[in-house]
């Protein structure tokens, strides 16, 4: 290594730092964001007894940070459509507001529980399978729901190997008692309502209340 020899006199001493690494912002959903020319998404179809035409439900979404270990992916906009013209003003003002929400940013999950907790004065409606919904509006927040559960943004619940064991057990030897043909997911119409998932598939087995939808049980 040469030696640096210096001739003049020092002035000054300063350390010089090492240049720090550039590190890139982390891209997130704000009133700012611009939309881009396309987005993924996915539409949801809803057959209720309230109307002879279904409702489809599209959820777009935007990947923010894409390829980088940030990356995320979040509704961006929502849109319903339907040949039933009876609630168009409704329904367009829901969606203008849930895609204002989206585009927000922030946590958007608490909309599902304020969609899902509105009831109609003139009583809510059983889906097929028996799952009871309060309203349409309620659906639509189920159908919301549905979606952020799939892209990773509301963690949905699953049961245990053992708890989809005995439920298939309780399943099987409820339609061998009444005669049903096996994976009808047909429930008794005694069924009562279940309290946590809204399926009217309650009966009564080995002295318990269970459900025959998800499974939960209680004894009384």
């Amino acid at each position: 290594m040469n030696a640096i020899v210096i001739d003049k006199k020092i002035v000054a001493v300063s350390i010089k730092a090492e240049e720090e690494s550039k590190v890139p912002d982390i891209e997130k959903m704000n009133e700012k964001f611009d939309r881009p020319e396309s987005l993924e998404g996915s539409t949801y179809k809803i057959k209720t007894p309230l109307s002879d035409h279904a409702l489809y439900i599209t959820i777009n979404d935007v990947v923010l940070n894409p390829g980088t270990d940030h990356e995320m992916r979040r509704p961006f906009e929502v849109f319903i459509n339907s040949k039933n013209l009876e609630h168009f003003q409704w329904v367009v003002a829901l969606t203008r507001v849930i895609s204002a929400v989206f585009r927000k940013g922030g946590d958007v999950t608490f909309l599902v529980e304020e969609l899902k907790a509105v009831f109609d004065p003139q009583g809510g409606y059983f889906k097929s399978g028996g799952r009871f919904m309060p309203s349409l509006v309620a659906e639509i927040g189920d159908a919301i729901e549905t979606h952020m559960k799939r892209i990773g943004l509301i963690e949905g619940e699953s049961l245990s190997d053992i708890q989809k064991e005995i439920l298939a057990e309780k399943q099987e030897e409820f339609e061998k008692k009444h005669k049903i043909k096996p994976g009808s997911g047909d429930f008794p119409p005694t069924a009562t309502l279940c309290l946590k998932c809204h399926t009217k598939a309650v009966i009564i087995l080995d002295g318990c209340k269970t459900c025959l939808s998800c499974g939960a049980s209680k004894c009384g």
